[in-house]
């Protein structure tokens, strides 16, 4: 089987110990995995932190960005190879590893021109004899902790900011699927970094997670992943009172207007939802779609669904691949078993497929007359859509807002009025409008809620990453008068 390392201060060395990694296609281990545990971790924060007060300091911000500009390039180059490695370990298609990798290299590239252009201000202060500035400096040492959906993705919109603000990272790399990560790291090594401005890990919670998160020497901790390890995250946090940023899960409404283009509507949900089979943060996975036009757009989406080519995620035609492991593939059959059981109608799918891998079909339920279904409220992270209906817009913003969760939604409408006030009304951090899933380096991501906190993309995302120092610059030539004389 092949075996990946650890990247620790700029070298590639063994974890404690290996753990076996499953192709999901198969169920079958093909590669050894290196478990970091406590030396290791610590070892990676360490030179994280020689490295932010060392060389890393000492580069200019054009100096960085450069070094940028060479890993997206470098990533671009390898995006082939990334992508056969991350749709090996995890189970995502080659379409889209392969599209998604390519353009991970944008990301860097923006934040490679953005190094510089972290700025300070000046402020007309009220005190004639000052003059008030404020800087814009790093804040240390970041853990990047990237679950392992779209993993160069997600820890592209953490290194890139953090890194163009001048911190340095430790990423953790989770347990399942860390492949393309860990090979990632020699395209870091090749760009030239200083070592120990990035180090990459994979491990397991108590032993990796739970060590780096409460680490005396981080600063700042970028999540993406669960409400639930998140909240044990924000704990850890508490003992180096580190900053934190967290994008989490989403039960992401997707409104349909009668109105709408349903054909475009159709094609947009199925993208929303069973793309990446459903292991997506912002998946689509709450139709809400308005009664008069509910059974021509589910009989569209069921025949859409229905259709879907499901194959080895290695094949180009592939358009729907496995789960990442079996245990989502469990999650998912329990809450759609319960969620019928409450009363949910199965319009599609629902059972996992025979034979060997994690695979699942593309689902759909109807809850309209199921309101309490576990469908409704839980995050299923994979290919299952559920469907509740709608008569009015104040009933459709009331059902889109009826969540703990805020990350993502969209609303399709010919109506422009209509779709300001739903924009207006909605509560998440990103509102498509006849559109779904589109991204760009260039706009902030993130949520609110059990959706997280903190912005990624845009220069929002490299502000989370500084902290604001306030200059003051006396100017008056005169001594500063004693102030126990009185006069």
């Amino acid at each position: 089987m092949d075996e990946f390392h650890l990247y620790i201060d700029g070298a590639f060395v063994p974890g404690a110990a290996t753990f076996p990694s499953l192709d999901p296609a198969t169920g079958e281990p093909w590669a050894l995995m290196p478990e970091a545990r406590a030396p290791q971790v610590n070892a990676a924060v360490e030179a994280a932190h020689r490295a932010f007060h060392g060389p890393w300091s000492r580069l200019t911000a054009s100096q960085r960005g450069k070094l940028l500009f060479k890993l997206a390039d470098l990533v671009q180059a390898a995006a082939p190879r990334l992508a056969q490695l991350e749709t090996r370990d995890t189970g995502k298609i080659i379409r889209e590893t392969s599209a998604q990798i390519a353009y991970v290299a944008d990301y860097y590239r923006y934040y490679a021109g953005l190094a510089d252009k972290i700025e300070g201000a000046h402020l007309p202060i009220d005190k004639p004899d000052m003059e008030v500035w404020t800087r814009r400096e790093p804040l240390g040492v970041v853990a990047a902790i990237v679950p392992w959906n779209s993993q160069l993705f997600l820890s592209a919109v953490k290194l890139g900011p953090a890194l163009a603000a001048g911190c340095t990272v430790v990423v953790k790399a989770s347990e399942d699927g860390p492949a393309p990560l860990l090979e990632f790291a020699k395209l870091i090594h090749e760009a030239g970094f200083p070592p120990g401005v990035v180090n990459i890990l994979t491990g397991f919670g108590p032993d990796c997670g739970h060590i780096l998160t409460t680490h005396p020497k981080v600063a700042h901790i970028a999540f993406t992943g669960g409400p639930g390890t998140a909240r044990a995250v924000v704990r850890n946090s508490a003992e180096n009172l580190a900053s934190t940023s967290l994008e989490l899960g989403g039960k992401s409404p997707f409104i349909v207007f009668e109105d709408a283009d349903l054909d475009s509507a159709a094609n947009a949900q199925v993208s929303g939802i069973f793309a990446a089979t459903g292991q997506s943060c912002v998946a689509g996975s709450r139709l809400i779609i308005q009664a008069s036009a509910k059974d021509a757009f589910l009989a569209k989406l069921k025949a859409k669904a229905e259709a879907i080519r499901i194959a080895s995620p290695q094949e180009m035609t592939t358009e729907v691949g496995p789960l990442c492991t079996q245990r989502q593939r469990d999650h998912i059959e329990a809450l759609i078993e319960a969620s019928v059981t409450a009363g949910a109608t199965l319009i599609t799918g629902g059972a996992p497929l025979p034979g060997p891998g994690f695979y699942f079909p593309p689902t759909i339920l109807d809850c309209s007359t199921a309101p309490d279904a576990p469908a409704i409220k839980d995050e299923f992270f994979g290919p299952v859509l559920s469907v509740v209906s709608f008569d009015t817009e104040e009933e459709a913003l009331a059902i889109a807002n009826d969540t703990a969760y805020g990350l993502a939604s969209g609303v399709f409408t010919a109506s422009l009025t209509r779709a300001h006030r739903m924009i207006r009304g909605i509560r998440a951090g990103v509102v498509w409008v006849n559109t779904y899933r589109a991204v760009s380096p260039i706009a902030p991501f993130g949520g609110h809620g059990l959706s997280g906190h903190g912005r990624e993309g845009g220069l929002a995302a490299a502000l989370d990453y500084t902290t604001t120092k306030t200059v003051w610059l006396r100017t008056s030539d005169d001594p500063i008068p004693d102030p126990f004389v009185m006069r």
